[in-house]
């Protein structure tokens, strides 16, 4: 049963909500200096404080939409709003590492709860006749939300301090939480049974390997500690595939996988934002602590390379229709491979800021034509009745992408470099980046062996004017 709410207001509504969650996937990294100064934080806890959020919010994103439409999706999103904004004062109120970083897992849940159901709210509330519109300004506003979130977090941290990247969400919570209340109407989804046991066995796989990951450099890769770690991420992950093929109504359908084009379009998305994470975690330190900018001039000098999709992706959207999404999303893949050996090449702690212009932009260039077709690849790589399952399982991949990326990059930084001075840090930045750039160039090839034919296009739902199941798809970056 569904019932619909006041467009305008849905839409104002749902898309404040968006435009904070998705803020907070970049906005901290500007902060993460000055995060390491004020807490004493290490580079383990850096990556943590960026990977706890990405983490949970990946693993919890499917479950998510699932209680949506289990419980009331206006329901759901003010509890999702309600623990976003608590956790976000809770990070700003924090006096260690470890009180952040468990504040931003917090974040992540509430962020989960809220992305998907973003959409869902808004695709029931506007009429078919102009839901096409309102879900490409609410794609727009996801967009935004990245290419300024270096230079917000910088501005702020300069103006300010890094706590302040986190209240700036409390007020805005505050006040959204009985607009939503009074504004948005309630509906319920298909009930659908939450696959708790394959969450848990998903979440703790792969918060394991993160684990050993974060701290092979510190405990040593040969470690009982450390070998201990992989070897039980890989018996719940071993336990999650186990699961979910024999479980009715799977977290994630692995039979989606048959099809050639989601596996391909899932293994290029997963390696495009673990390079693209991965070295945005590791450059945008670079731009404070290796070459001396302030967090907000580092910012500012990031939006060659964040903003480029605003002006690049509609163009790309209009070359995909016309010879095929598969080139356009390879074309990005390699371009953001190129842009990034750039920045390798160039890096040192004299190099000026015009010399990595170049590769900024032609990293901007290439993530823009990434983000234009890939939904579309993924969505027609499955039957029409899988299309929203589908959705929700892209994202939540390449979210878990920029898990990974942070957490292997920041330690083949920590093999080589490190924050004792702007040299230290170059030391670091240049095969960490270099190892990002072949991941990416690796999610080209695999882009390439993505099927010309799609297996469905994909279609309308002649009452809804979405493919017919929208509850999973969340599109943000």
């Amino acid at each position: 049963m569904t019932g619909r709410g006041r467009p305008l207001a849905t839409f104002v509504v749902t898309s404040i909500a968006l435009f904070m969650g998705a803020l907070d996937n970049l906005v901290v990294t500007m902060a993460l200096p000055a995060i390491k100064t004020h807490l004493h934080a290490s580079l383990a806890s850096l990556e943590w404080t960026v990977n706890a959020y990405t983490l949970t919010f990946a693993v919890l994103l499917l479950p998510g939409a699932t209680l949506g439409d289990r419980f009331g999706r206006k329901k759901m999103f003010l509890i999702g709003l309600g623990i976003f904004t608590g956790a976000s004062a809770l990070a700003a109120l924090s006096s260690s590492a470890d009180q952040l970083i468990a504040a931003r897992a917090l974040q992540g849940v509430g962020g989960a709860i809220i992305t998907p159901l973003t959409l869902t709210l808004l695709s029931v509330a506007v009429p078919a006749a102009k839901r096409g519109l309102a879900l490409g300004a609410w794609g727009a506003i996801a967009g935004l939300a990245i290419a300024v979130g270096p230079v917000v977090g910088g501005a702020i941290v300069d103006g300010a301090s890094w706590s302040w990247i986190f209240w700036l969400n409390v007020p805005i919570g505050v006040a959204l939480l009985p607009l939503a209340w009074r504004l948005l109407a309630e509906s319920h989804g298909p009930s659908s049974k939450l696959d708790g046991v394959g969450t848990v066995l998903a979440t703790a796989g792969l918060f394991s390997v993160v684990l050993g990951l974060v701290r092979a450099n510190d405990w040593g890769w040969g470690s009982g500690r450390i070998v201990g770690l992989f070897v039980v991420s890989a018996a719940f992950l071993t336990a999650f595939v186990w699961w979910e093929a024999r479980v009715a109504e799977p977290v994630l359908p692995l039979r989606l996988f048959q099809h050639r084009g989601f596996a391909m379009s899932n293994v290029a998305s997963l390696f495009m934002f673990f390079g693209m994470f991965g070295s945005i975690f590791l450059l945008a330190q670079y731009l404070q602590v290796g070459r001396g900018y302030s967090p907000l001039s580092a910012g500012v000098r990031t939006l060659p390379w964040t903003a480029m999709p605003i002006f690049v992706a509609p163009i790309a959207g209009l070359l995909s229709d016309r010879i095929g999404g598969r080139r356009i999303v390879a074309t990005g893949l390699f371009l953001q491979a190129v842009g990034l050996g750039w920045l390798a090449t160039v890096a040192s702690p004299t190099v000026s800021y015009l010399t990595m212009v170049p590769g900024l932009a032609i990293s901007g260039f290439g993530m823009a034509l990434f983000f234009a077709p890939v939904a579309n690849l993924v969505l027609s790589s499955v039957r029409h009745e899988e299309q929203g399952i589908a959705s929700g399982a892209h994202n939540a991949i390449r979210e878990l992408g920029g898990v990974f990326g942070v957490a292997v990059l920041a330690s083949v930084f920590a093999h080589s470099g490190g924050y004792s001075s702007p040299q230290a840090f170059t030391n670091g930045v240049v095969p960490a980046v270099w190892v990002g750039a072949a991941i990416v160039a690796l999610g080209g090839m695999a882009a390439l062996l993505i099927p010309r034919r799609p297996v469905s296009d994909v279609t309308v739902d002649d009452e809804a004017g979405l493919p017919s199941d929208t509850r999973l798809q969340p599109t943000t970056a």
